[in-house]
């Protein structure tokens, strides 16, 4: 029991870093493109590209893309408790 309790805490750290790491590379990808499209098509000075960037990287924080990504932390427990049910009571 130990040695089971010792490998969920490690799966659970090891999916916590995966968690953020991905993220912050989720959100770094998008902040890049942001600026390519104003970039492209300036529409003004610093400031403005600055707030076109803060209100594109909120968009963002509420997009299913970003949602998604607790799969990474969440499917791991989901998979191990159907095994131990299937394995203990099926």
């Amino acid at each position: 029991m130990i040695g089971f309790l010792r490998a969920i805490v490690i799966w659970a750290v090891v999916g916590a870093v995966a968690y953020f790491v991905l993220r912050i590379y989720a959100r770094s990808l998008r902040r890049e493109a942001l600026e390519r499209e104003w970039d492209a098509a300036p529409k003004g000075d610093a400031v403005a590209r600055e707030a076109f960037i803060d209100k594109g990287m909120a968009e963002y924080e509420g997009s299913l893309r970003n949602r998604l990504l607790v799969i990474i932390f969440v499917l791991p427990f989901i998979a191990i408790a159907v095994l131990l049910y299937l394995v203990n009571y099926a």
